[in-house]
């Protein structure tokens, strides 16, 4: 992965403007998709094969009007008025007409018609008058027009009545509004510059990552305005999708950016210096970014579409964060040139004198890859202070943490209705009147619905059932019992006597549905429980299921990627402990914001109760992603000095002062931006962006760069414990761009360009025994390898190879080093064991003209026609370029395999060692 990095670094910079067009060309090329498809988002949340979903869907089949969405206009009267004041009754008569024009509307309902059932809808105080609008379909397939032409005929009726009456209007239809952005989202853009500014030390610099993170937020969202044309979106997934993109694409490009900076000021030419920050910041962030994607599609997994389309959007917004960061920034980085690199201080002119005044053993000179972490006395006081007292660290940070969680013990999830939006608005205004006049339930009714086509007598039976459920606790009133037109489907309207997100009526749902045997013994009738507020019900009950299986599986792709990351036990441990008590804090200030009203007026929140259901499945994927972010950034820094020195403890203080700073940053970023999205932010966005910041603040600041020193300084080398069966089954992720510094290091080395395989202290891992190998054979030559026992051989043979990763020492095969470049030198050598494989695999291998041709085993070659076939296509190899290596067990000789005049070296010890 560095490797690659490398590469594509060193190739961004150097054709930095195709680069910059490339990217520039593509956001044009998607916004114009986007334009011309014209994808429409909407706010739907249902979830297929719920109980009130497939009762909804086989209503809009027998009972259209029942099934469609309803608005509700509401006239009340001031200081006692009357609403059955002559004027009143006909400007609301006269009003009815104009609703049941509307395009979409298919019934208008007068509340003093007296002899329609369920029609009456005046309140027992006589002030407030309730007409109900049904209208045909989702409310989210309802367009703006016909809303404004709704809103503009109440303001009409308002104007009507007579002085002391108002009209507003509200109800399912208007009970969620498409999100926007407001200036105070860009606050956070405005934060995020001065924290780069500060960190970086240049406009340049800090101008890099907000373009990085503006192109990426751009094109993921145009492409999510894409996906919309084809799928079901959500209004607020482009938001959340821009959230996302806009802190981790400028987290990302500052870590890579600040990587340069710092190698840079060691010297490097600038085109070498982001190649170095693309390959080492630059897997950091594949990797960081890849635990974020995983984590978001695996919202899929609760098996909510839905949500599988937030986390997929969500995921592609990451993704393209991503990719822009690896490419797009070391462009930036070519087009910066000289310009970025800083100027040392004094104090650092002083620290590079000394530093040239004593030896070092570092690589060839002028080749230094080692940045020197700066001093830095706030963050070098900052992690002496975390572990000179380990435990008392631990358990005072762990404390309050748990302390802050607390209170999520009270946490409860709904779907937000129009209760939770701005007080000034209609829908609020009509929805908090409604509740007072009429009591909370009448904002969302239930619908008990079922076939009633073997009843031979379905107004009585619609009757008896209305009064069965008239008895359950709960109810406040059952005000319509009826058929369909065509007498095979019934519906009974239940009003509640709490409201739609409260539990009580979660209660009384479940109590209804529990009824079900009886009602279907006594009456025929096999009920189901549906409407506005029961499929909200049902949505939550689904989420808050898959929440376990969700847990479960982001802490089981945490403990594994951080084992294949850090290659211990301990560390991806305490990262998943420290990730979940993050999680739990960041639950506790939302239940505290959200439902128990602490600092609610600061940050706007409209009505205190249950937060949306898919915050904590959301917040859990994302705040995974992140958290990982910063346990990589910060630890494996931590390892890559404690790699170099051996000393654990030295190297947590080494590392947390070289990483610290733009772990801080980064993280006082994503915070800002975040947090951005909560004062003004939509009432789906608003309970998710707070626990995201706070979490962020938590895990960066409490967990990673407090609790996680701590932990480590008392876990010491016991911290990179790691047993070697696990180290043989896990593949190697090389964040720290380990492999690249060995590649570079060795570079120079054999030394000589002839030189086809080279080894030094070369330790075969499949060997019985340990054998150390040195060798050095030219193109053109041949190694003979001889040894009494046949694995010794093919363990030689198979590393060479690149078919076994060697155990230890330095092995560089056809220019590539081993194990870095493993594949390539697969490609490079060919190999043959003739224990296995006959004489025409030789042929074959000979035709691909291999580099290098290991050919194992050719002791069992014993028939003269054979041989000499053996013979003859090893000279072809010869003949195309190739270096041959022959294994031999025992003593016969390869001489006559080999063509004449070949310089041979023979590995063959008397004692049978290999060296």
């Amino acid at each position: 992965m560095s490797s690659a990095l490398y590469r594509l670094g060193r190739a961004a910079f150097a054709r930095r403007r195709a680069v910059i067009g490339a990217w520039l060309a593509l956001l044009v090329l998607v916004g114009a998709g986007a334009l011309l498809l014209g994808g429409k988002l909407d706010n739907s949340v249902t979830i297929p094969g719920t109980e009130s979903q497939a009762a909804l869907d086989r209503l809009a089949a027998t009972f259209p009007q029942a099934a469609g969405t309803t608005a509700q206009v509401l006239v009340t009267g001031e200081d006692g008025a009357q609403v059955d004041d002559p004027a009143v009754v006909a400007a609301v008569e006269d009003s009815i007409a104009a609703f049941g024009d509307v395009e979409g509307v298919t019934s208008a309902v007068s509340p003093f018609d007296t002899e329609t059932p369920g029609a009456s809808a005046v309140s027992e105080d006589g002030e407030a008058a309730l007409v109900t609008l049904s209208l045909e379909g989702e409310g989210v397939a309802i367009g703006a027009d016909v809303k404004d032409e709704l809103r503009g005929l109440t303001d009409d009726l308002d104007t009507a009545l007579p002085d002391g009456y108002d009209a507003t209007i509200g109800g399912q239809l208007f009970s969620q509004e498409f999100p926007g952005l407001t200036i105070t989202e860009a606050l956070g853009v405005v934060v995020a510059f001065v924290v780069l500014l500060l960190t970086l030390g240049s406009f340049a610099a800090a101008g890099m990552p907000l373009l990085n993170a503006l192109l990426g937020v751009g094109l993921s969202t145009l492409l999510v305005l894409v996906a919309a044309a084809f799928t079901s979106v959500t209004s607020t997934t482009p938001l959340l999708s821009l959230m996302l993109g806009l802190a981790v694409g400028i987290d990302y490009a500052l870590f890579i950016v600040s990587r340069h900076r710092e190698l840079l000021a060691t010297g490097l030419p600038a085109q070498e210096a982001a190649a170095r920050a693309n390959a080492t910041a630059g897997s950091a962030v594949i990797f960081a970014g890849l635990t974020v994607m995983i984590a978001l599609v695996g919202l899929g997994v609760a098996g909510i579409p839905f949500l599988t389309v937030m986390g997929v959007a969500g995921a592609v917004a990451v993704g393209v964060a991503v990719l822009v960061s690896i490419t797009l920034v070391p462009a930036m980085l070519g087009v910066a040139g000289e310009r970025l690199r800083p100027r040392p201080s004094r104090r650092a002119r002083r620290a590079a004198d000394a530093a040239a005044a004593e030896p070092t053993t570092a690589g060839p000179a002028g080749d230094s890859w080692d940045v020197p972490p700066h001093h830095n006395r706030f963050f070098a006081g900052w992690v002496r202070l975390a572990t000179a007292r380990p435990w008392i660290t631990v358990v005072v940070t762990v404390g309050a943490l748990l302390a802050l969680a607390l209170p999520a013990l009270d946490l409860r999830l709904a779907l937000p209705d129009a209760g939770v939006s701005p007080t000034d608005s209609s829908q609020r205004v009509t929805y908090d009147r409604i509740s007072e006049h009429f009591g909370p339930g009448a904002n969302g009714p239930l619908v008990v619905t079922g076939s009633i086509v073997t009843s031979e007598d379905p107004l009585q039976l619609m009757q008896d059932v209305a009064d069965e459920l008239r008895e359950l606790p709960g109810v406040d009133d059952v005000p319509l019992a009826t058929p369909n037109e065509s007498i095979d489907t019934g519906i009974v309207q239940v009003v509640p006597t709490t409201g739609p997100t409260d539990p009580e009526t979660a209660e009384l749902v479940n109590a209804i549905r529990e009824l079900r045997p009886h009602i279907l013994d006594e009456y025929g009738f096999d009920l189901s429980v549906t409407g506005f507020t029961a499929v909200g019900i049902d949505v939550s009950a689904k989420l808050g299921a898959a929440l376990l299986p969700f847990a479960v599986f982001v802490v089981g792709l945490s403990l594994v990627l951080l084992t294949m990351v850090f290659r211990s036990v301990a560390v991806p441990l305490k990262a998943t402990v420290g990730y979940l008590l993050s999680v739990a804090a960041a639950f506790g200030v939302v239940t505290s914001v959200f439902e128990h009203g602490v600092g609610a007026d600061l940050l706007h929140v409209a009505k205190l109760g249950p937060v949306i259901s898919f915050m904590p499945i959301v917040l859990m994927g994302v705040l995974f992603g992140l958290a990982m972010d910063y346990e990589v950034f910060l630890v494996s820094r931590i390892r890559e000095d404690y790699v170099h020195s051996g000393d654990a403890r030295a190297s947590i203080r080494t590392g947390f002062v070289g990483s610290a700073k733009v772990v801080t940053a980064a993280a006082i970023i994503m915070v800002a931006v975040f947090f951005a999205f909560v004062p003004e932010g939509d009432i789906n966005i608003k309970p998710i962006a707070l626990g995201l910041a706070v979490g962020v603040a938590v895990d960066a600041f409490v967990v990673r760069m407090t609790l996680v020193p701590a932990v480590m300084q008392i876990l010491g080398d016991r911290a990179w414990w790691m047993p070697r069966s696990l180290d043989r089954v896990l593949p190697s992720f090389d964040v720290e761009g380990e492999a690249l510094h060995r590649e570079l290091g060795l570079a120079t080395w054999p030394g000589d360009p002839d030189v086809v395989v080279a080894a030094r202290d070369l330790r075969l891992a499949a060997a019985d025994r340990t054998d150390v190998v040195h060798l050095a054979v030219r193109r053109g030559d041949a190694l003979v390898v001889h040894a009494d026992e046949p694995a010794r051989v093919a363990a030689l043979l198979l590393t060479v190879a690149g078919r076994l990763t060697p155990a230890g020492g330095d092995l560089k095969v056809a220019g590539h080093l081993l194990p870095v470049r493993a594949a390539a030198v697969r490609r490079a050598v060919g190999y043959v064991d003739l224990r296995t494989e006959g004489i025409d695999a030789l042929d074959a291998a000979v035709a691909e003209r291999p580099t290098v041709l290991a050919v194992d085993r050719t002791d069992l070659v014993t028939d003269p026609h054979e041989r000499a076939h053996a013979a003859a296509a090893l000279a072809r190899a010869a003949e195309q370029g190739a270096t041959l290596l022959l294994g031999v067990v025992g003593t016969t000789s390869a001489d006559d395999l080999l063509p004449a005049g070949t310089p041979v070296t023979t590995l063959a010890p008397s004692t049978g060692v290999l060296a």
